[in-house]
Parts: structure tokens; C-alpha cells; sequence
């Protein structure tokens, strides 16, 4: 045998040993594994794996809702050409200055001379005219009146009451439209009403004299007229202010912030009103 032959025999032989022995390496990794899991496998176990829900849509935050703009308008106290009587004009000009309205429509009724005054929101005069007012003289109304029958209710007892309210347009008992000015008195501004002759009510709207107005149950009695066409659309439509000034207290008993300082403090030693409407 040649010297080069007898060495690629000697190689050929440890190569085939090198594969035998890895062969025998792997049979017993794998005789090992399987002892292993023939003792062990059954003790451990795979995790369950938590099942993932899907994933739900997330509404959108509804977008804050922006406040009411407040209505713009100028506000500023206007008579035109009509020259009011200086308690008006002292309570209309603190409703304006004062804002005390908001944004409403309001009115002043001077009991003391059976008129109504009705302005804009920014204190402009819409018109004014003649009123019928309660039959007997006074300011504040006597408990309970409201839900007396007319037959009840005694002369002394038909006051248009004094202050501020907060009116609200409606209906009275006939369906026909009003504007309630003390709802709980059943006191509220309407159309004149003529069913009775005797009373002469269309005749003592056209005196001057305020005494000959003084013929309601309490409620204030405007015109037709002024009433479709002034009152209706600016008070007859949503809430509004009535101012209602006294007419046997002064007017600081019901307005005191309408009244100068200098007069408010005078008017506190003084009883009453001696005017006659």
C-alpha cells in the first residue's frame, strides 16, 4: 500500500468515527428527553392564554356646548316727545341704568294716573296710553284673592297691586289672551272689557280724569288698540317686567333704589302719599 493511499484511509477512518460519535451523542439526548417527559411532561402544563376581547369603539366627547350669546343692544333710556311724570321716569331710568329688566320687554303702570308705559329692552318708549285699574285704592292685595269668585270679592278688596313683577303672556279663564302680570292674585293686563254697559268702560278710557278708571276687579284694562299692537307683541310673547308704581306708599317703599339718597333718606320719616289717583 502506497504511503498516500494508507493516509486517506486513516482520514476516511476518523471521520467515520466522528459521525458514529455524534450519532450516539444524539440517540442519547433524545433517549434523555424522552425519560424526561415520560416522569415530568404531565405536570407541566401550558399557560391558557387569556382570550383579547376587541376592542370597543370609543364615542367622541360630545364638544361643550357654547353659552347663549347674550342679545346686543344699546341701552339707553328714550321718552321721544313724551314727557313722563318723574316717578317714571325715576323707575324707568333705574330699570335701563341698572339693567333690572335683562333682556326683557318692560312696562311702568302709574296707578296714580291710570296710564301704562311700554318700552324695548334697551329702554326705548313703544307707546303709552290710558289704563282701568282696580276700583278700590291701595297697594298690596289681600291674601287669598286669588281664588275667590268675583262674587266674593268685596269693593275694598279690587286693588291693582304695587311692585315688580315678572309677567308671563297667557290665557284667562275664557281662553282669551292676557298677560299675567300677579298670577297668584288672577291680576293681568287684557283687552278692555265692555260687557257690562253700566260700567261705561270705553267712556272712562276717553276722560282725562284718572278717578273715572278706577272700575276693575283689580286687573289692568288697556285699550284694544294698544293692546294688539303695543302690548301683545312686546309683552304678550315671552316673560317680561311690569313695574306697577304705589299710589298710597311712597314710591320707596316698593323702588328705593330708584330714588336719589338725598330723597330716600327724607322719604323715611314720612308716612305715606297723600296723592289721589
Amino acid at each position: 500500500m502506497r504511503f498516500g493511499e494508507r493516509a486517506e484511509l486513516e482520514d476516511a477512518a476518523r471521520r467515520r468515527d466522528m459521525l458514529i460519535g455524534l450519532g450516539q451523542g444524539g440517540l442519547i439526548a433524545a433517549l434523555a428527553l424522552a425519560i424526561f417527559f415520560s416522569f415530568f411532561g404531565g405536570s407541566i402544563k401550558r399557560k391558557p392564554v387569556a382570550a383579547v376581547a376587541p376592542r370597543q369603539p370609543v364615542a367622541a366627547a360630545p364638544a361643550p356646548a357654547l353659552p347663549r350669546p347674550l342679545p346686543v343692544f344699546d341701552r339707553r333710556l328714550d321718552f321721544g316727545k313724551v314727557r313722563a311724570p318723574l316717578d317714571v321716569t325715576r323707575v324707568a331710568a333705574w330699570a335701563v341704568r341698572e339693567a333690572d329688566n335683562g333682556a326683557s320687554a318692560f312696562a311702568i303702570v302709574d296707578k296714580r294716573r291710570a296710564q301704562v308705559y311700554v318700552f324695548t329692552p334697551g329702554g326705548r318708549l313703544l307707546g303709552t296710553s290710558p289704563v282701568l285699574l282696580g276700583f278700590a285704592v291701595g297697594d298690596t292685595t289681600v291674601p287669598g284673592i286669588g281664588s275667590k269668585g268675583i262674587e266674593e270679592i268685596k269693593p275694598q278688596e279690587r286693588i291693582t297691586p304695587a311692585g315688580r313683577f315678572v309677567s308671563m303672556p297667557g290665557r284667562n279663564a275664557e281662553g282669551k289672551e292676557v298677560v299675567w302680570v300677579d298670577y297668584d292674585a288672577a291680576v293681568s293686563m287684557h283687552r278692555v272689557i265692555n260687557s257690562d254697559p253700566k260700567e261705561r268702560r270705553l267712556e272712562r278710557l276717553a276722560t282725562p280724569t284718572a278717578a273715572d278708571k278706577r272700575i276693575s276687579w283689580g286687573c289692568i284694562n288697556v285699550p284694544v288698540e294698544f293692546f294688539e299692537h303695543t302690548v301683545l307683541p312686546n309683552l304678550g310673547q315671552s316673560r317680561a317686567v311690569v313695574y306697577v308704581l304705589p299710589e298710597k306708599q311712597p314710591l320707596t317703599a316698593f323702588f328705593p333704589a330708584a330714588v336719589p339718597p338725598r330723597l330716600l333718606a327724607q322719604a323715611g320719616s314720612r308716612r305715606g302719599n297723600s296723592a289721589r289717583p
